[in-house]
């Protein structure tokens, strides 16, 4: 497929500088050594903003427009594309198929009753305890964020499509996009920022070697990630090309939690959190209006597109977790709020 570079008019308008605002303050409660915002408003760049340095090092590099975050769990968005892939040209025949049915080695006792659905929307009831898989509730009947349903999904795209979820992502949107800065990354390069643990030797930080997207090692540029969230808000049709199909994304972006779920708990799309119904436990401002989705890591990177008011943001930190003081989802949410305050004033 032809190569085409996404390059976006830029018109940095001054009502946006609240957001930068709220960006520096988060950069000055959380432990970081370095962050970045980037709007995109109707087709145009408003606010694009680098701060600080890489890493903690005197001597360190500036963070610019080709640093490359670590996103954390926001690679769940790529791995959520390529579920979408799959299902969409038959590799997978619904989402409301057993797990088991496409990884019968998965023990019966845990797993029954668990179906992709479940996986991707976060509601599969499922964690480990040691080498073992345990149930902590019925599928579909409450939300909890593990990551033994990531590990399933990307291996049921493996087995399904004979693709890494890293060989659909580069085939279906790097390369055609001209992405260079979307990766999966075995080694370090002087791209890639240090994400600041919050003390050392933290549990919670790991690193990888595999590079076919089923690991927590993706890093991505601060204007990619915008793009990411550009094909999203259009539908994959860029300059009037339709890069991927719109199927793919519709599918990926819309609610797809399971009608037994408690009205209170987070919304999922293809692991997207989506705004629908009003939710206690949405991650997602309450001002940012229905039909809007977003994305998180714990390296409180935050992807956040709003189709109603034709807006990406991308706010970007190279800090790992929440320090003692510091209300995550109240942060986020009040990032959002913040951008819809922007926008209707």
């Amino acid at each position: 497929m032809e190569c085409m570079i996404l390059i976006l008019g830029s018109k940095i308008n001054s009502s946006f500088f609240p957001i930068l605002d709220h960006v520096n303050n988060t950069f000055n409660h959380v432990i970081c050594s370095g962050a970045s915002i980037l709007i995109i408003h109707k087709d145009s760049v408003v606010l694009e903003r680098y701060i600080g340095k890489q890493s903690g090092e005197i001597d360190a590099r500036p963070v610019q427009p080709d640093t490359q975050f670590h996103v954390a769990s926001v690679r769940k968005s790529y791995i959520g594309f390529a579920v979408s892939y799959a299902l969409y040209y038959g590799y997978i025949n619904s989402i409301d198929d057993p797990v088991r049915s496409y990884l019968p080695e998965l023990e019966e006792s845990a797993w029954k009753g668990t179906t992709i659905r479940h996986l991707l929307t976060h509601t599969h009831g499922l964690k480990k305890e040691g080498n073992l898989t345990v149930r902590e509730y019925i599928p579909g009947s409450n939300w909890s964020y593990k990551q033994i349903g990531i590990e399933a999904l990307t291996e049921i795209v493996k087995r399904t499509t004979n693709k890494s979820v890293a060989d659909i992502l580069h085939e279906k949107v790097f390369r055609p996009l001209g992405f260079i800065q979307s990766n999966w990354y075995s080694k370090k390069h002087k791209q890639l920022v240090d994400v600041i643990l919050r003390y050392e030797g933290d549990e919670d930080w790991s690193t990888s070697e595999s590079t076919e997207g089923d690991k927590m090692n993706m890093y991505v540029s601060t204007r990619e990630l915008a793009y990411w969230g550009y094909l999203h808000l259009k539908k994959g049709k860029i300059n009037g090309k339709q890069i991927v199909p719109r199927e793919i994304i519709d599918m990926a972006t819309s609610l797809q939690s399971p009608s037994t779920l408690h009205k209170d708990l987070p919304q999922n799309g293809f692991l997207w959190f989506v705004k629908d119904l009003p939710a206690k436990k949405t991650e997602i401002g309450h001002f940012v209006p229905e039909g809007s989705y977003q994305i998180l890591g714990f390296t409180n990177v935050t992807l956040l597109v709003i189709p109603y008011e034709d807006l990406v943001a991308v706010r970007m930190f190279n800090s790992f977790g929440s320090p003692e003081g510091y209300d995550y989802l109240s942060d986020v949410r009040s990032f959002g709020d913040t951008i819809m305050n922007c926008v209707t004033n």
